[in-house]
């Protein structure tokens, strides 16, 4: 490197350095939460090593309390531990805690739109306006269930192909639910051969892959820096990139034919909204809010759910016996002639049960999506500065004892009482808390049960090792928990 270059890196590690100096100095000017002292640049980051940041903030948590301050490089962070303490931030104070900061990562393509991401009024106006179209569509009625269940149906086609040979399921099980939103969105699913179809599928993998990756969790930390250096931060951002454009040849086939008195999805219905609101100042409904909207729910809501149904497929197979009574329940209540439905929840406490160990026990999003403090906030007997983010840690509610007697251990008796009927839980909180509960919460809910009850009531699961030697470890732990990869043989029943 030469004496230029050698400069400038010194300058950015004193300007880096001074930064931290500085938070560093205000922190102890009030009372902040309690946690490890951080190194300068660093941080706690040594500490808290890249494969398992769950267990490091269990760690402090079980020293500091269950509110803690720890350091990601430069940038406070304030972790919130256990369920009364995420309770009472996110609902007791929800309007203190409803501010978002998406991981940078997650900047670089949505430039801060999208209704995951945004805030403040246009958040509000976002959400308002998803909510109502997606109950307009049917989420929580029939004609939405309809639409899962046909397309489970396809996916049961799609898993017959292999002829119970071993296959990976991942890429078949992201099809799915991939077409339920695309039919949300645009009233479009894809065959499962389209070539369009099957590049879509591999870049959300990809990211959903690398968004937990070691070199991700840096860029977050860093990304001033990282941005210029070359790594899979880019591969992120043309993945992005490539889905905006799929939107947005979306939006103009929809343009071209747009009936503003029979809208068939999502965009026809904010193509109208602008329409609706063009002469309005204040309207946050535009082009590019779209296709960062459109962006979030259609990755999050093909995923996330494929995600939570593969996980679930691996662990029934690690425990053949719990997979033996879901049997022997769809046997008895749906039978092999229909297709199963939600009113055959109500019937199937073992399934459901279940279902919710499956999305407790993967603990998918272990974090929420981090908050930021948009102004001092007064939290008990401490102040959390301006500026701060906070992680509500869904894994510690998951995972606490007292409603979880072993909370790492794979038990549906979690969510049965004593005479075998469901029990809910209000330390199940997969999809976070308050006001920013998932969107997608109805569907995912719906899509998790009945792919699950109709690959089950199809096919028995075997796997190709001793059931004891699966290993059900996430492949890697940060903004996710990925499931490990993994081959199956699907016997018809």
């Amino acid at each position: 490197m030469d004496l230029g270059g050698l400069t400038t890196l010194a300058l950015v590690a004193l300007v880096f350095f001074l930064f931290f100096q500085l938070a560093w100095s205000k922190g102890h000017k009030v009372k902040l939460p309690p946690g490890p002292t951080p190194l300068p640049l660093l941080g706690n980051m040594l500490q808290m090593g890249s494969k398992n940041i769950v267990t490091f903030l269990d760690k402090v948590a079980e020293k500091y309390g269950p509110v803690s301050t720890i350091y990601m490089g430069t940038q406070r962070v304030v972790v919130l531990h256990g369920y009364e303490t995420v309770k009472e931030a996110l609902i007791d104070q929800g309007d203190k805690f409803v501010h978002r900061e998406a991981p940078p990562i997650f900047k670089i393509i949505s430039k801060g739109n999208g209704v995951v991401s945004t805030n403040g009024e246009k958040w509000k106006q976002i959400r308002r306006f998803s909510l109502m179209t997606f109950r307009n569509f049917g989420m929580g009625k029939r004609t939405i269930e309809e639409r899962v269940q046909e397309e489970a149906q396809h996916l049961v086609e799609e898993l017959q192909k292999p002829k119970a040979q071993a296959f990976n399921p991942s890429f078949i099980l992201s099809c799915a639910p991939c077409n339920v939103i695309s039919s949300i969105l645009f009233n479009q699913r894809f065959r499962y051969d389209d070539d369009k179809f099957l590049h879509l599928m591999e870049i959300l993998n990809e990211n959903f892959r690398l968004v937990s990756s070691p070199w991700i969790q840096l860029y977050n930390i860093y990304p001033s820096l990282i941005k210029h250096l070359p790594g899979s931060h880019r591969t992120i951002h043309k993945n992005g990139l490539y889905l905006r454009s799929f939107i947005m040849d979306q939006v103009k086939t929809h343009e071209a034919s747009l009936d503003p008195n029979n809208p068939q999805d999502y965009i026809d219905c904010y193509l109208i909204k602008m329409q609706q609101e063009k002469m309005n100042p204040q309207s946050e409904f535009s082009y590019e809010e779209l296709l960062a909207t459109g962006s979030h729910l259609f990755a999050a809501g093909t995923e996330t759910t494929s995600s939570t149904v593969r996980y679930g497929l691996l662990l029934l197979m690690k425990y053949p016996e719990i997979q033996a009574k879901v049997h022997e329940e769809i046997d008895r209540v749906v039978g092999s002639s229909r297709r199963p439905s939600m009113q055959d929840r109500v019937k199937m406490p073992y399934v459901d049960a279940v279902v919710h160990e499956i999305q407790r026990y993967i603990d998918l999003v272990p974090f929420s999506l981090p908050r930021s403090a948009p102004q001092d906030i007064h939290f008990r007997n401490y102040v959390i500065p301006k500026g701060t983010i906070i992680f509500p840690s869904l894994h510690s509610v998951l995972r606490d004892k007292k409603a979880f007697p072993n909370p790492y251990q794979f038990d549906p008796e979690n969510f049965l009482d004593k005479s075998g009927n469901f029990r809910k839980s209000d330390y199940f909180t997969p999809f976070s808390l308050g006001k920013r509960l998932c969107l997608g919460e109805g569907l995912a809910r719906m899509e998790v049960f009945l792919f699950l009850t109709t690959i089950l009531q199809n096919f028995t699961l075997k796997p190709l090792v001793d059931p004891k030697e699966l290993d059900i470890t996430p492949l890697t732990t940060g903004l996710l928990n990925i499931p490990p990869v993994y081959k199956l043989s699907l016997l018809p029943r």
